[in-house]
């Protein structure tokens, strides 16, 4: 049984591709006490109330994660936090460097504090593999961040909270990926667009990725940034596999 079970649990960016699968395995797997969906997005929410059919353990707090006061508020008797609002487009990163530290650098910051102070027992964090020697902004931001949580287990010192950090590869299908962009293009009977042919990415599917943020939270003591074994794949194989024999063309690597 896990730790998480007949807890109350708190998701930042709950609305997203990750949250929800999180949401749909707690309330069938888990049997939360209640779960407060933290996100800032009011459309989103709604949309999750119609699909999970306004199921009573589910708490909707609007929010941004810049807003330390408001997490406060939200984790009031929480004892668990699952960390996953961030912004993570890479080129939107190049061109508004100062949204992505407010967000998943500053924000972070206020997490772990809320979470402190509020006295939840453990944080997960989500990180990426972007975030392993970056060369971009956003995978930079994700490195603070994670380091920022390494590090309040310190700052927490004698209080009970325990943070760690989950660090993955791309979302098998996620909002934003490239399958369902490969998908939409080859339909349409266009060019599927590569930054390299040689480029290689590392997969996870969503299902894979929240059991693996639910076994880090019985298993960690504070500290660890815990990263699964999963498989790479050339770009070009992931087209051969998404698009049979779809025309591809080489737009260069972005700024």
């Amino acid at each position: 049984m896990s730790v998480l079970s007949g807890a109350s649990i708190l998701v930042t960016g709950a609305t997203g591709s990750f949250g929800k699968a999180f949401l749909h395995h707690a309330l069938t797997n888990l049997d939360p006490q209640r779960i407060v969906v933290f996100s800032r997005d009011e459309l989103k929410q709604y949309e999750v109330r119609q699909k999970f059919g306004d199921d009573p353990r589910l708490r909707f707090f609007l929010g941004d994660i810049r807003d330390e006061k408001r997490l406060e508020r939200a984790m009031h008797k929480i004892d668990y936090v699952v960390h996953a609002a961030a912004l993570k487009q890479v080129d939107t990163a190049e061109y508004n460097p100062s949204e992505f530290v407010n967000t998943n650098i500053n924000g972070s910051q206020n997490v772990i504090d809320a979470s402190i102070n509020a006295g939840v027992k453990k944080v997960v964090a989500l990180s990426t593999d972007k975030a392993s020697s970056p060369i971009n902004l956003y995978g930079a931001t994700k490195l603070v961040a994670d380091k920022l949580f390494i590090a309040g287990n310190h700052y927490a010192a004698t209080h009970p909270t325990r943070l760690a950090v989950v660090r993955y590869g791309n979302v098998m299908g996620s909002r934003g990926s490239v399958v369902p962009l490969f998908r939409r293009l080859a339909a349409e009977g266009k060019s599927l667009p590569l930054t390299d042919k040689r480029m290689t990415r590392f997969w996870i599917t969503l299902p894979a990725a929240v059991k693996f943020v639910v076994d880090s939270f019985d298993v960690m003591q504070g500290g660890e940034l815990f990263v699964p074994r999963i498989p790479s794949m050339r770009i070009l194989d992931l087209v051969e596999a998404v698009a049979p024999g779809a025309p591809t063309h080489e737009m260069g690597v972005r700024p």
